[in-house]
């Protein structure tokens, strides 16, 4: 019988997340017994209105035009799935006869693949479920990294670059908020724009570790005190003892989104109230902050070479998988040596609604920082080499004027 497979994408659009949707489309062209390759606009929000698209009627010249363009080809959504919700994407998959699904996206994405699989299994319909990964925040269990999270991670470091040449020239503190809720593996990333000893970010905090604001105070003094100028990289998910939000500490009450999630950057007001607090409590005046926020999702032209290259294979493995006869699960990345990448499918029980933090080898123990073990772990993901930049030699001439 001839397949037919569905593909969507789910949650916060990357850089290469559509190197999967193609990668997974063009694979299935090698297969003669796939008859069909269906996109769903806007994730399961689209297969339950049978919004759908032939990917079938693309030109290859296309496909491979929007596999280089960042954010999500077909349309995301936010939609969280319950049960229910499911049975309805289910019901669609069943009318439409489409036997093998994949979803593109993070730890719900892989939760809704494992709900929908479950009720193939009741219902004695005999569907192929499997989870294609992607997330910036690289906060999926059982996985060395995910994609997106490279070349977000690029962005990071390269902005921090930027961020620290200008800080050098007109000394001061600044204070970037950047993504990752409860993972801090992006704001971690800022730590490969150093390249000069006295380079920043000086200080980085991340919600792995409860965050102090008068640890934060005195860890920004004494790098000013010595360097004269700061810089800093903030998780927007850094937290206190009791697990609540330090925006939530310094602002009060706060706008919750469709899933009841605290909004933590979406206004850049952390970044701010972090920046009141130096200013007021250090008597430092040249105080800026900035909230990187959608900014490291779909940057173009800050693309990680490795990152490309795996999304795509990610999404070739999801068809070969299906096509090979292996169970329902998720396509995983696992390193092996230094540097190449395996892609075996995982159980989604050992993915699904779970979260991933960074290890604790990866923090300093100042929790103000990243090991060196962290940077070596990043290095080979984000491709071909950072941009370089230099500094003038300085060299003296001698006062006269007296």
């Amino acid at each position: 019988m001839a397949r037919k497979i569905l593909v969507a994408q789910g949650g916060g659009p990357t850089a290469v997340i559509n190197q999967s949707l193609v990668g997974a489309a063009l694979e299935a062209r090698r297969f003669k017994d796939i008859a069909h390759v269906y996109g769903a606009r806007h994730g399961v929000r689209g297969i339950v209105n049978e919004d759908l698209v032939d990917l079938g009627q693309e030109s290859t010249a296309n496909l491979e035009a929007v596999a280089a363009t960042p954010a999500a080809a077909l349309g995301s959504t936010r939609d969280k799935p319950d049960r229910k919700y499911c049975q309805e994407i289910f019901r669609v998959l069943r009318a439409q006869e489409i036997d093998t699904f994949f979803y593109i996206g993070g730890n719900d994405s892989s939760d809704t693949v494992r709900i929908v699989a479950e009720e193939g299994a009741r219902e004695n319909y005999p569907i192929r479920a499997i989870h294609i990964p992607k997330t910036i925040d690289n906060d999926l269990v059982g996985f060395d990294h995910t994609p997106g999270f490279p070349s977000a991670a690029r962005f990071v470091a390269q902005a921090f670059m930027g961020a620290n040449l200008d800080n050098n020239a007109l000394k001061g503190v600044y204070c970037a908020v950047v993504m990752g809720r409860h993972a801090g593996f992006l704001t971690a990333a800022s730590a490969l724009a150093r390249k000069f000893p006295d380079d920043g970010p000086h200080l980085i905090y991340l919600p792995e570790r409860v965050f102090s604001v008068d640890k934060f105070l005195a860890d920004v003094k004494a790098t000013f005190d010595k360097f004269g100028r700061c810089v800093i990289a903030v998780s927007e998910g850094v937290h206190d003892a009791a697990g609540k939000p330090i925006l939530a500490q310094l602002a009060g009450e706060l706008e919750k989104d469709a899933h009841g999630n605290v909004q933590l950057s979406g206004t850049g007001a952390l970044a701010d109230l972090l920046c009141q607090e130096v200013k007021n409590k250090l008597g430092i005046s040249r105080v800026r902050g900035d909230t990187f926020g959608y900014l490291q999702r779909s940057f173009v032209g800050c693309v990680s070479d490795v990152d490309s290259r795996e999304a795509r294979e990610v999404g070739e493995k999801a068809v070969q998988y299906a096509m090979f006869g292996a169970s329902n699960g998720s396509v995983a990345i696992r390193r092996v040596g230094d540097y190449a990448a395996d892609y075996p499918l995982i159980p989604l029980e050992e993915v699904a609604g779970k979260t991933r933090v960074m290890e604790d080898e990866f923090i300093n123990a100042e929790a103000n920082g990243v090991t060196p073990a962290f940077r070596d772990y990043l290095r080979p993901l984000i491709g071909a080499p950072l941009p370089e930049v230099a500094r003038l030699r300085g060299a003296e001439v001698a006062r006269k004027a007296g």
